[in-house]
């Protein structure tokens, strides 16, 4: 059978999308999220009528919503961030990437993983679904609530260590994120970059005064950083954040450049999820090894975000912070779970049965963690409106 055009191709992800969406709203009930629905969707497609292979002419669109939402993240970091509550929100942190690192001796002796393997399981362990936790606190308007702004401090840091995780992964294995061999010049080089291009954006907070806040000025800053951070081998994932990172440097972020982000994250993101549903086969379902591994890790997943609390300090209760809140919104993995998945098989860290234990144990945590979080929400009192 003939592939599709890419006009066809394009035309049956949209009306995934579509479909998604509109069943997104009966299936919010249940907090179900549309990621989810997106995957679901892929995995549908993918294995009916239209196979992953058609998808590479669209790529890197696809890539597009990722990088986005990784630029929104480096928009977040930022001093104030963690000003109010330093000490919780980088102990929590702390929790949540070392607490995992428990779990490599279990996962590399039960299931016999290489090294670069069980580095990238842990990866995604010690991530943190940080946009689907702040769309629903939005939703329930509790983001200025003392609870949910340490967990956004937290979600938003969390995904930092674990990108070195992947990094290190990467790097045991002998490959570059960006496609090319080893080495340690590449990400000297880029790690280089980045400091001149921190020196040369505080200068420019400085000493003028306009700021460069059109589509197209938006558009090179994430394009040319994410391409600086593939082209030095420390992945374009990170290259994206530090340009998020260089942009809020520059002043408050509002208008045109949200407007920009909104709509590339809205767009090319569902994308994104339903090509990462279209890559789970079939076949990988029946294998036992993708549901027993898939098992083991949503359980390391959930009681490796259970110990989170013991960052919560009584003091910080007394001050409002609800325990079981943060831990609730740290569990769902989503997208960064999903981007480090799919990286992994790109680079042949992992095959495609693990692949599917990956993507059930994002979707299980996802799902479960916006659960528990919407069940917690309601006994927080909402922020004014």
């Amino acid at each position: 059978m003939a592939s599709p055009s890419l006009l066809s191709t394009l035309l049956i992800l949209l009306m995934g999308v579509l479909l998604a969406r509109l069943s997104a709203g009966w299936m919010a009930r249940w907090a179900v999220p549309a990621i989810v629905l997106e995957l679901a969707m892929g995995f549908i497609l993918g294995n009916t009528v239209l196979p992953f292979q058609s998808m590479a002419p669209l790529s890197g669109l696809t890539e597009l919503g990722v990088l986005t939402l990784f630029f929104q993240v480096g928009l977040e970091v930022r001093g104030d961030l963690i000003s109010s509550r330093r000490a919780t929100v980088l102990r929590t942190v702390a929790l949540s990437f070392c607490t995992p690192l428990l779990a490599y001796w279990p996962l590399r002796s039960w299931f016999a993983l290489s090294l670069p393997t069980t580095l990238l399981c842990l990866a995604v362990l010690s991530a943190t679904g940080t946009g689907v936790t702040l769309r629903l606190l939005a939703q329930r308007r509790a983001l200025q609530t003392p609870s949910a702004r340490v967990l956004v401090g937290v979600s938003v840091l969390d995904d930092l260590p674990a990108i070195g995780l992947l990094l290190i992964a990467t790097a045991t294995s002998g490959l570059r994120l960006g496609g090319q061999g080893g080495g340690w010049i590449g990400p000297l080089a880029g790690v280089l970059m980045a400091i001149v291009s921190w020196v040369a954006v505080d200068y420019w907070a400085r000493h003028r005064s306009e700021r460069p806040t059109g589509s197209l000025a938006v558009m090179m800053l994430l394009i040319g950083s994410a391409w600086l951070g593939e082209s030095s081998g420390l992945t374009s994932l990170l290259g994206a954040l530090w340009g998020g990172v260089l942009m809020a440097r520059l002043g408050p972020v509002h208008g045109e450049v949200q407007r920009v982000l909104t709509v590339l994250s809205e767009v090319f993101l569902p994308l994104y999820f339903i090509s990462v549903g279209m890559r789970v086969t079939a076949g990988t379902l029946l294998e036992p090894l993708a549901w027993s591994l898939a098992a083991v890790l949503i359980v390391l997943g959930v009681l490796s975000k259970l110990t989170c609390g013991l960052g919560i300090t009584r003091k910080d209760r007394e001050e409002g912070v609800d325990r079981w809140l943060v831990v609730a919104g740290l569990i769902p993995r989503g997208l960064p779970g999903l981007v480090f998945a799919t990286t992994a098989l790109n680079q042949g860290l992992i095959d495609s049965v693990q692949f599917s234990a990956l993507v059930l144990m994002v979707t299980v945590t996802t799902v479960l963690g916006l659960l528990l979080l919407e069940r917690r929400l309601s006994h927080v009192e909402p922020a004014p409106a």
